[in-house]
């Protein structure tokens, strides 16, 4: 369980892929994780299986390469972390899984003095537990949705604000116009949905 807020900038050092197309992913870090402890990378939770100096290693297996970004990862990106919430960890942001729901692309970007304005071009699985002054997790950084137009498709654009703390200490200010980031929408929505439905 996460809370959406990034502690902290990693570096992918190397991306080793393996026979069973899984992934095993090693991340230059700071934050210190031990073996078995779960990171919060880009949004996905995975299990630290290694650790040396400064750095970390964890598998991804194929489901998460196909649902997420995380395939795409190359030796030199740069990757927001976040440690699991303990009991002792302030609920900043939002309850994060870490459990992927979708990709989303990056539509536009809009500057202004004190923030942007970034719009996110979303797929109909997701669109429904997508609201405006609701939560959501892009690239693992929890957001509040800021408005939200639907598209014939079953599609929407969303749209979020961000300041300049979050541009500066997270990849979402380095993100561009086509590019893909990974979608968590709130849990709480999809429980509620299931429920209503039974």
């Amino acid at each position: 369980m996460f809370t959406g807020l990034v502690r902290e900038l990693g570096h992918v050092e190397d991306v080793e892929l393996l026979a069973d197309e899984s992934a095993r992913l090693t991340i230059r870090t700071g934050l210190g994780p031990g073996i078995g402890d779960s990171i919060c990378v880009n949004g996905v939770c995975l299990t630290v299986e290694a650790v040396a100096p400064d750095q970390m290693s964890a598998v991804a297996m194929k489901e998460t390469l196909t649902r997420s970004t995380i395939g795409r990862l190359r030796r030199g990106d740069q990757v927001n972390l976040e440690p699991a919430l303990t009991l002792q960890t302030p609920l900043g942001g939002h309850i994060v899984q870490g459990h992927v729901d979708a990709t989303a692309h990056v539509l536009a970007r809009n500057v202004s003095q004190h923030w942007e304005v970034v719009t996110f071009d979303a797929p109909a699985s997701v669109s429904r537990y997508l609201v405006e002054k609701g939560s959501v997790a892009v690239d693992g950084v929890s957001l509040t949705v800021a408005g939200v137009r639907d598209r014939a498709d079953g599609g929407c654009e969303f749209e979020v604000y961000l300041i300049p703390v979050t541009l500066g200490s997270t990849t979402l200010g380095q993100r561009q116009v086509g590019d893909d980031v990974n979608i968590e929408v709130d849990v709480l929505a999809k429980y509620v949905e299931r429920l209503s439905t039974q």
